[in-house]
């Protein structure tokens, strides 16, 4: 029998146990929250990590190729093994997103600190991954894309490498201190 919560995003919301993706340890800056089910509409490649212990948590999420040709983070082992549980099967990434209110186009994703998801035992952890050179706060927009939509004046230079920097086609596989999941 589903459980129901009340959401602020999604209203009333029924989550089945075997919906349910458990992180041990909560999410940084969420340690308390962990219990978290995938929300959001089917065709929309922004899905919701929406909270089970506040209804009013709630966070953009989406898979990097979205947005990128190539992302490859490395990890060390024992910071990917609590999910693994030995084996890689069934691993998937997920990024973070920033959406600033009433700015969308300077939408931001955290490429150094993925979400990894084990979606056959249904657990996760974000995991700070080995690559430096990925940012925090990394534009999905190309910058002709973001400058077409903002107000003149109103959009301030960021850091974040513009997406036509990176290409490639998604996940590499098999290297050493590198676990990729897709």
């Amino acid at each position: 029998m589903p459980r129901t919560m009340e959401t602020t995003r999604f209203g009333s919301l029924a989550v089945n146990d075997d919906e349910i993706i458990n992180f041990p340890h909560g999410i940084p800056g969420f340690e308390e929250h962990t219990e978290w089910v995938m929300a959001g509409e089917d065709d929309n490649p922004v899905k919701w990590l929406q909270s089970l212990s506040d209804g009013d948590v709630a966070l953009p999420v989406t898979h990097p190729s979205v947005f990128l040709g190539h992302y490859a983070p490395r990890f060390a082992d024992e910071d990917l093994e609590e999910v693994r549980q030995g084996s890689d099967e069934g691993l998937m990434l997920l990024v973070i997103l920033s959406v600033p209110e009433g700015r969308p186009w300077e939408t931001t994703a955290n490429l150094r600190a993925p979400i990894v998801l084990q979606h056959i035992r249904r657990v996760g952890k974000q995991i700070v991954c080995l690559n430096e050179e990925y940012s925090i706060r990394h534009g999905i927009f190309a910058r002709e894309d973001r400058t077409a939509e903002e107000p003149e004046g109103e959009f301030p230079e960021q850091d974040a490498s513009p997406l036509d920097e990176e290409e490639g086609d998604g996940m590499s596989k098999g290297a050493s201190r590198r676990k990729d999941a897709c």
